[in-house]
């Protein structure tokens, strides 16, 4: 199965299955010498662990990360970075009933299609849980990032018709939706509530601010900055829409409204506002970068769904096991951790853009 790495210079790959004996993730083209311990790495997993309250799966993971390779006395050592986490609360039983039979909403099918084959347990590669090995390896690019002032905040904007209203980024970590507004939160808790007795699920979107970022990463054509994060962001299962700034709204905007005028003062460039999400051309413009990730609701429901077998028989399926009635809050670490990768990864890129800047990197002193 090939298509299981991100990046160019900062290359991550993932591997392993939801109901395999474990998962992990092989980071290749970290720098020598960043402080880095499982502890830094468990911090991040702990976000996207299940079983954290009632509206998240109940399966029992405690999803603790081992490093294997490439760190040496605290540091890293610019080896590949190797890193595990086992499955330790599977209940493949739960999903007997579909072996034969293509979930709606879910890889099932088309993943049957292109092999011929799947793993029909919590859908194997196609698993939510393959996104452990994007937040291990997203927590070092976060590292990374922190020691040039570059600083996240991701949250949820919105559960299902749910929206936040007023910005409070201090409560992010208070409630069980990481929304920036407890009012919000306390409206989507009973919007959930109703799904679930209804045997439904909810999406919602995932907002991520990113501040410190330096004016000129990315490339004007096929390597522009916002064509990467969108990669990096559509590559989670279930996320279905992607925007940048405004996004869609622009489509709505005149040029004079849309358009971000730029302004200096004693030296300093900024601009006057920032419809563009911080990236102009394909190209970092040094003001905040606003990603939006739309998600879809949860695929499994305990509702009666149409569908049909493997031999081509049309049957209702009533998918059991443990799901979440929402993925929003537990992805929101995910988006983080995507967005750091491809940040990370056109830092590194852009390190050779310039030949005056490499001349001062290399000249003898």
């Amino acid at each position: 199965m090939s298509q299981s790495s991100f990046g160019k210079k900062f290359v991550v790959t993932t591997w392993g299955e939801s109901h395999g004996k474990a998962l992990g993730v092989v980071v290749d083209g970290c720098p020598a010498g960043l402080p880095l311990t499982e502890a830094d790495i468990q911090i991040f997993l702990d976000r996207r662990r299940p079983g954290q309250n009632r509206y998240t799966t109940s399966r029992k993971e405690g999803d603790e990360v081992e490093i294997l390779s490439g760190v040496f006395e605290g540091k890293t050592t610019g080896a590949p970075i190797s890193m595990i986490v086992y499955n330790k609360d599977q209940r493949s039983r739960d999903y007997g009933n579909i072996a034969y039979t293509y979930r709606p909403g879910h890889a099932d099918f088309g993943f049957d299609q292109k092999y011929g084959f799947r793993d029909y347990r919590g859908g194997g590669r196609s698993s939510g849980r393959e996104t452990i090995g994007r937040v291990a390896a997203g927590a070092i690019a976060q590292k990374i990032l922190g020691q040039l002032g570059i600083t996240f905040c991701a949250y949820a904007k919105s559960i299902g018709p749910v929206e936040i209203q007023t910005f409070h980024p201090e409560v992010i970590k208070e409630n069980s939706f990481y929304m920036p507004n407890m009012v919000a939160a306390e409206k989507a808790s009973h919007y959930l509530e109703q799904c679930m007795k209804d045997m439904d699920s909810s999406g919602g979107v995932i907002e991520c601010r990113i501040n410190g970022v330096p004016a000129g990463l990315g490339d004007p054509v096929f390597g522009k900055l916002d064509a990467m994060f969108a990669q990096a962001l559509m590559s989670i299962g279930a996320v279905k829409a992607v925007e940048v700034g405004d996004g869609v709204k622009v489509s709505k905007l005149n040029g004079s409204t849309d358009n971000d005028g730029f302004h200096i003062e004693n030296g300093v460039i900024s601009k006057l506002s920032n419809h563009a999400g911080g990236i102009l051309g394909g190209i970092s413009d040094g003001g905040e970068i606003i990603l939006r990730a739309h998600i879809k609701p949860t695929a499994s429901i305990a509702q009666a769904q149409q569908t049909i077998t493997k031999d081509g028989e049309n049957v209702t399926i009533n998918i059991k096991g443990r799901h979440d009635p929402v993925i929003v809050p537990r992805a929101v670490v995910v988006v983080e951790s995507m967005a750091a990768l491809a940040l990370v990864d056109a830092l590194f890129c852009n390190m050779t853009a310039r030949m005056d800047r490499i001349t001062e990197f290399y000249k003898k002193k």
